[in-house]
């Protein structure tokens, strides 16, 4: 075994190693289909969570929102890639089933100015959806092409938890602009997070950072501040990664509340600091896009 291992470190870096690896990589990559861009849409920002229950659904929203709230020029659609959780809907407060364009594509149901397209317009709300990866896959492909999206800046994403099939197979046919993860401040989320971004970084998707979602409880009453999930979590794991933290967003209640009703915070209550906390994220993914976009440039020209 120690030679086994001697062996391997001392061919590591040898050039006929290195060429090997470049035709193994080649090989592998043969298969896969070309990425094609969506019609329509100029980038394409992924919000994923290595786990459930980090407020990943609602922080997708709330990101397209402050997107447009931050300029109301910009066109933002969303896609809801959950197939057997879909929380777009009940987020944005959508109900029905797509229409049919002349060329027979799907049209995206539309509020606060967002297009939005989920597995959930197109089956009951409490219908459970049992199948297996060909078909998750076949939909999503149907979702994302056969979706009128009209003329977008930024579609955004809402990914299923996890690293799974769905993700691998958007990232391999879609090009994507960058990917943000979402997390909480404890242990066992951060762990999953990382996942999620190393999951990313092997299929060539810019990670433009970490939100730390319910990073803190502030007392209505006492405005003591606890944090009940641990206490600057996702940064320690960004430092790690060699990522941004994006932006922190607090446990309050007035989230829930307004998600659950289908008025998300950014639109329902726009002076509240919950939703300024949504608008610096979205500020903050433009300004990660735009460096990537000169650091690109300056590859071009070199």
């Amino acid at each position: 075994m120690t030679r086994f291992r001697y062996f391997i470190r001392f061919h590591k870096t040898s050039a006929p190693e290195r060429t090997l690896q470049e035709r193994q990589k080649q090989h592998m990559t043969r298969g896969l289909p070309r990425q094609k861009p969506i019609a329509g849409v100029k980038q394409v920002i992924v919000v994923a969570s290595g786990k459930g229950g980090v407020g990943k659904s609602t922080t997708a929203v709330n990101l397209a929102l402050g997107l447009t709230a931050n300029d109301p020029s910009k066109m933002v659609g969303i896609l809801d890639a959950d197939v057997y959780g879909p929380s777009v809907p009940k987020l944005m407060n959508l109900k029905g089933n797509p229409e049919l364009t002349d060329s027979n594509l799907m049209r995206p149901l539309v509020n606060f100015g967002i297009p939005c397209m989920s597995m959930g317009f197109l089956v009951e709300d409490v219908a459970p959806i049992v199948w297996r990866g060909l078909m998750v896959m076949s939909a999503i492909e149907k979702l994302l092409r056969q979706t009128d999206w009209g003329l977008l800046d930024y579609l955004v994403i809402d990914m299923p938890p996890g690293t799974g099939d769905v993700q691998l197979s958007i990232t391999q046919n879609l090009p994507i602009a960058g990917a943000v993860i979402v997390t909480t401040p404890q242990d066992i989320a951060l762990l999953d997070a990382r996942r999620g971004a190393e999951m990313f970084k092997k299929v060539n998707v810019p990670v433009l950072g970490l939100v730390q979602n319910m990073s803190v409880f502030q007392c209505p009453k006492c405005n003591h501040q606890t944090h009940i999930f641990g206490e600057d979590g996702a940064r320690t794991l960004a430092d790690t990664l060699g990522v941004k933290v994006l932006g922190d967003i607090p446990l309050h209640l007035s989230i829930r509340e307004t998600s659950d009703r289908g008025q998300p915070v950014v639109v329902s209550s726009p002076d509240s600091p919950q939703a300024e906390a949504f608008r610096k994220v979205a500020a903050a993914v433009i300004q990660r896009l735009e460096e990537l976009d000169c650091c690109a440039v300056e590859r071009l020209d070199d």
